[in-house]
């Protein structure tokens, strides 16, 4: 039977915790798994299944929502249009996650411990804009390193952000038990249909995770902002008790980050949680804000990279 996420890329790679593996998706481009050492460190899914709650999927050219799925374009002449996405989350009337969450990628390049896949974005409602997408997978002794490519195709300036999201955890450490922290200032307020309304300095808050809370007293499905870098990348980490962790690295592109501890992960037993780190260029409606957001010319080329670190030993 053939998988649901089509063909998957296995890469692998000695680490001084063990042997590192990693399965990516055709679909998305998406991890679904990702272990050293017979430890997983994100959440893994079976290969029969479809990608849960975008397990590890790449979102171009916005991630997160745009709010009523629609946005308001001012072209190179002036002119303003309306310009109205698919409602790909029906429930809230939003638009959510890209335009890639469904697509195949084409294979470029493979080796042993790497995996090049492309896909484009072609112009559609709401997204009148032609991009060429790559994303590249390398796994090494250190850990999973991510780097994005998108080049407008096209012969109009194009919006563009981009995020990832992959679900972290330390394997046979209960989730709950594990400690969340975020090198982020500030929080974005949201309505009942998880639309921004505004952005605070998470000081004094109990949005503050820069010293790290317990995943089990948190309910999070918010965004954060100012992300902290130092030595041009900053780190965002889930702890266990016994001091082991998973670093979830970005470079100075990614201003931003969502956390989501999702408590019905399919995969998981009802009431067990599941912690999803998702670095972002931009935040959450960013083609109606702008906050964040890449603009690139015809032919133009936007790289970034993110990675994600195991420190078990």
């Amino acid at each position: 039977m053939r998988a649901p996420t089509g063909d998957q890329y296995e890469l692998a790679c000695d680490t001084p915790a063990g042997q590192a593996r990693v399965t990516i998706t055709q679909l998305a481009a998406g991890i679904r798994s990702y272990s050293v050492g017979g430890i997983d460190v994100t959440e893994p899914y079976d290969e029969s299944l479809a990608t849960p709650s975008g397990c590890g999927i790449v979102l171009v050219p916005w991630p997160n929502r745009v709010a009523n799925a629609t946005w308001w374009w001012r072209d190179e002449s002036g002119s303003v249009s309306e310009q109205k996405l698919a409602v790909t989350e029906p429930a809230r009337g939003n638009a959510i996650h890209g335009l890639l969450r469904y697509t195949p990628y084409l294979l470029v390049m493979r080796t042993k411990n790497s995996v090049t896949l492309s896909a484009t974005v072609y112009p559609q409602p709401g997204y009148p804009f032609l991009l060429d997408t790559s994303v590249r997978y390398t796994l090494t002794a250190d850990g999973l390193m991510v780097e994005h490519t998108v080049t407008n195709a096209g012969a109009k300036d194009a919006p563009v952000a981009i995020g990832a999201h992959p679900y972290l955890k330390i394997g046979g450490v209960p989730t709950e038990d594990l400690v969340l922290q975020l090198e982020a200032t500030t929080h974005f307020e949201v309505d009942e249909r998880m639309n921004v309304v505004g952005e605070h300095p998470v000081h004094g808050t109990e949005f503050d995770l820069r010293n790290g809370r317990r995943v089990g007293d948190l309910q999070l499905d918010d965004g954060f902002g100012g992300v902290m870098h130092r030595g041009g990348r900053a780190e965002h980490s889930l702890t266990a008790p016994d001091g082991r962790s998973v670093v979830l690295w970005a470079d100075t592109s990614y201003g931003y980050v969502q956390a989501f501890t999702h408590r019905s992960f399919a995969t998981l037993p009802a009431g067990e949680v599941a912690v999803a780190i998702e670095p972002m260029t931009a935040p959450a409606d960013a083609l109606n804000s702008s906050q964040g957001l890449s603009w690139l010319a015809t032919g133009e080329t936007m790289k970034t990279a993110w990675g994600i670190e195991p420190r078990l030993v």
